[in-house]
Parts: C-alpha cells; sequence; structure tokens
C-alpha cells in the first residue's frame, strides 16, 4: 500500500494541534537517537498526543494507511528498539506530553497513570502519600513507565520487589488497528482465565502502545542502611548475598557488583566523586536494607559485616551515616555507566545466568575475551540478587571504528556461547528489539517461534507496530510498502 506523505503530516496536525507533531528533520533530531547515541533512519514524522483517544486516533489512520508506526518513550533503551526504521518510513508516537497521574490510592497501594510519565515523577507522587514506587533505575529522570512496561524493565530493587511484571495490576492500550483496550482495574487479585495484559508486558511496543496503567505500591520505606563493603572476587560476593539474603531477614532491597574497574570509570565521569575506602580493592558490593517499621536494620547490617569478615567475604567497608552519604555511594552506580560511556563505543551485553553460576561465568567470560581481543577491558558488574550480569568490553582506544562492528560481534558471541553454557539468558532487562534479534532468533526452538509469531499475527496482522522488532518481518510484509 502506499500513502501520501503530506497528507498524512496535514491529518496528524488536524487532529493533534501543530504542538503535536514534529514534521522537519531538524526538529526531530532527539527522537532518532537513543541514549547510547544509536540511529537508524529518519521517521515519516513524530507525533505528540495528549489522550488515549488522540493515540487511538493517530493508530487508526496508520492502519488504514498501511503506515508502520514505532512507540517510543523516554529514549532511554539500548537495544535499537524505538527507533525509526532506516528503510521503510514509520512514525514516530512519542507519549512525552501524556504525563498524568490519574488516581492514587493510598489505602489499596495503587496509582493509575498515564504512560507518558516519567519513572522519577511517579517515584515521587508515590512518596507524597507515603508509599514507594519500587522500580529504581539510572534513566529514571527521563524513562517513561509505558516504556518501562514496554521492556518489563529491571533495575536495582529487582531482587525485592520483582520487575516491572510483578508491579503492575491494569493496563490501557493502544492496540495495532486503532482499538482501545483496557484492563485498568486497581485488583491485586484478578484471576480470570488468560492474562493479557502480560503479554504486553515485555512486548517491547510490537503488540500495542502502552498509555495507561495501574501500578502497585508498597509502604515507603522509613529506614534505610546503605554499605560498600570491598570484597576479594565475584565468588566471595556471591557468598556474601547469600548471607545477606539469611540476616537480612527479607530486608535486602539492592545487591551491586562493582569491579575496581568501575569505580576509576566512575570517578572519571564524576570528579567530584572520592574513593570510599583508603585502599583499592578487587572487587566491591553496595548494598541496601530497607524497611518501614520498628526493624533494627543497623544490628542486621552489623550482624552481616560480622558474618562476612569471619567468613573472609568480607575486607573492608563503609556504612553510610546519612542519606547524603548513602546517595553519594550510589552516585558511583550511575556515575561508572556514564564513565563508559566516555569512554567511547563499546559492546554492552545484558545477561542471566543462575546466581551460583555468576563467578564462573564471568571467569570464563573473561578468558574468552582475553582470547580474542588480549588489549580490551572486560568489566563485569550488575544485580546480583538476580544473576543479571553487565559483561562490557572497552575496546583499545586505538581501534579503528571500522574495525569495532566485527570485534563487538565476535566478542558478544563468545560471551553469549559462555553464558549458554550455564543455560543463561542473552537479555536480562533490556529487551530484544534490533540489537539482540540475530542472538535471539538463534536461541530459539521452532515450536517458540511459531507461537510467538501466532502472538504477533493474532495483535498485528498487517505488522505496522515495532515492524522488525524482536521478530523478523514477514516475506509478506518486507515485500510491501
Amino acid at each position: 500500500m502506499t500513502f501520501d506523505n503530506h497528507q498524512a503530516v496535514a491529518f496528524f496536525t488536524q487532529r493533534l494541534g501543530a504542538k503535536g507533531v514534529v514534521a522537519e528533520a531538524t526538529d526531530q533530531e532527539r527522537y532518532v537517537r537513543d541514549w547510547a547515541g544509536g540511529r537508524l533512519g529518519r521517521p515519516l514524522a513524530v507525533v505528540r498526543p495528549k489522550t488515549t483517544e488522540e493515540v487511538a486516533a493517530v493508530v487508526r489512520y496508520c492502519h488504514e494507511q498501511g503506515i508502520r508506526m514505532v512507540p517510543q518513550g523516554g529514549h532511554t533503551g539500548l537495544v535499537k528498539g524505538a527507533l525509526p526504521d532506516d528503510h521503510k518510513p514509520e512514525v514516530v508516537i512519542s507519549l512525552e506530553r501524556m504525563t498524568r497521574i490519574r488516581h492514587l490510592d493510598p489505602l489499596n497501594f495503587t496509582m493509575a497513570v498515564d504512560g507518558g510519565c516519567i519513572l522519577e515523577e511517579v517515584k515521587r507522587a508515590a512518596e507524597e502519600a507515603d508509599c514507594f514506587f519500587p522500580l529504581s533505575l539510572g534513566a529514571q529522570g527521563s524513562c517513561q513507565i509505558g516504556g518501562n512496561i514496554a521492556t518489563n524493565a529491571g533495575g536495582v530493587n529487582v531482587l525485592r520487589y520483582g520487575m516491572m511484571r510483578e508491579l503492575v495490576l491494569g493496563l490501557e492500550v493502544v492496540l495495532p488497528n486503532g482499538e482501545i483496550w483496557s484492563s485498568m482495574k486497581a485488583l491485586h487479585k484478578d484471576n480470570r482465565g488468560y492474562s493479557l495484559q502480560q503479554l504486553f508486558l515485555g512486548s517491547e511496543g510490537t503488540l500495542g502502545i502502552v498509555t495507561g496503567a495501574v501500578l502497585k505500591l508498597t509502604p515507603r520505606p522509613q529506614q534505610s542502611q546503605t554499605a560498600l563493603l570491598a570484597v576479594p572476587s565475584v565468588e566471595a560476593a556471591v557468598r556474601l548475598y547469600a548471607l545477606a539474603r539469611r540476616v537480612g531477614s527479607d530486608l535486602l532491597s539492592a545487591f551491586e557488583l562493582i569491579p575496581r574497574q568501575c569505580l576509576e570509570l566512575a570517578f572519571e565521569a564524576a570528579p567530584q566523586l572520592s574513593d570510599p575506602l583508603d585502599e583499592a580493592y578487587p572487587y566491591y558490593v553496595l548494598l541496601e536494607l530497607a524497611a518501614s517499621g520498628p526493624v533494627d536494620l543497623p544490628g542486621m547490617l552489623e550482624r552481616l559485616l560480622e558474618a562476612g569478615m569471619e567468613e573472609e567475604v568480607v575486607l573492608d567497608g563503609v556504612l553510610a551515616s546519612s542519606v547524603a552519604q548513602a546517595d553519594q555511594l550510589w552516585l558511583i552506580r550511575e556515575g561508572m555507566v556514564e564513565g563508559q560511556l566516555l569512554r567511547g563505543e563499546h559492546l554492552r551485553t545484558d545477561v542471566s545466568v543462575p546466581i551460583s553460576a555468576i563467578a564462573e561465568c564471568v571467569e570464563q567470560a573473561a578468558a574468552a575475551v582475553t582470547t580474542l581481543s588480549p588489549d580490551s577491558l572486560l568489566i563485569a558488574y550488575g544485580h546480583i540478587g538476580d544473576g543479571n550480569l553487565h559483561i562490557n568490553v572497552l575496546p583499545p582506544a586505538e581501534t579503528p571504528a571500522e574495525a569495532l562492528p566485527a570485534l563487538f560481534e565476535q566478542l558478544e558471541g563468545a560471551i553469549f556461547t559462555v553464558v549458554d553454557g550455564f543455560d543463561g539468558s542473552i537479555s536480562a532487562e533490556h529487551g530484544i528489539g534490533r540489537s539482540k534479534q540475530a542472538a535471539y532468533l538463534a536461541r530459539l526452538t521452532a515450536t517458540e517461534r511459531r507461537l510467538l509469531a501466532g502472538i504477533k499475527a493474532v495483535f498485528d496482522p498487517e505488522e505496522l507496530m515495532g515492524a522488525g522488532r524482536i521478530l523478523p518481518l514477514t516475506d509478506r510484509s518486507s515485500s510491501s510498502s
């Protein structure tokens, strides 16, 4: 099917108003690149609806005209899933103007929000009602709830509160044909047959656009204890985690593995940070205990340190004595990601293995990378409590830019092979998008592929929504306009 670009832009402008459409290439720059600087093509237009009904009108028009669409949130994705295609024209549907907090019920511990709400704003609104929304990400100042849902976001609090899949009670979605489907119920238990809304969690904008959600809140923690502990090895960090789970009485909310190289990267990105300990150690653990009742958290942490030192898995440490000091320690965790970006283009992976296999996985991945590229710097860090590792590789500074794609492909393949050996996952939280599609498809069974393709065909038979993300286009779709 063919369509008239000017006619489409005219319709969007008439329906959404001038502020609802970004048609000029010079104004579209921030919609065509992601946080890491990835970019593909230019969109037919960027539309910015303010209501669910406006989203539905745009999608309905695109469906009727055969125009491909890509939903877009806060531009913080890392797998190129929300970037406009570089071959076929697509309309970028941005939810950045849909920012209403629709309803907050502190007695039911729920909050209904627009899909474009910024995560940090949602967390702030919950705290004002003496509640807590536990999703915590480095990008929380810009990522949107709809994107968090579409990617089934994780973050540092997964070990206690679960991923986004566990934090959503209801959804409102605009389907690829423009229909609005809603399950915006604030129910903590609802066991009626198939759960349609779970299909949208992790669908990466390929089955519909999340325009609203009912989120599950918890009581706001009234006290927390944060510590940065030096450990001799990854294996020691895993053993310390097991201790922390037992001593911490299920109040452990974060447990992050940080190698020494990551501290150095954080100091490069944020010179105002200082080394928390007098001596440098090979690995560190950043942990947090939190409670909303009269619990002796300092006593728990003290018992954990005593047990850790007795078992020789803790070498040294610093305990935050104030919220400000805790924030400084967490800035190290955020700064090390920025520090990697400052080093230039590098390989990022997002894998998961059983917690008990983490140390061996890191050891094998390091050996594989060293064999392929001895001068590259491997850094393995992440969320010990859910087995999620970011095994990243910074190539030598002198590596020619044109040589990087082939090098990264080799290194990623080697790391994924190691992960396969532990029956792990090549994507723990970032998703598949375009970047991980080939590796994802190579690991699907014929049965899985048939079922997944069937789900896509039910929701989007014309393959207009998020086309070519997660699953490839069919022969029929890829040959059409």
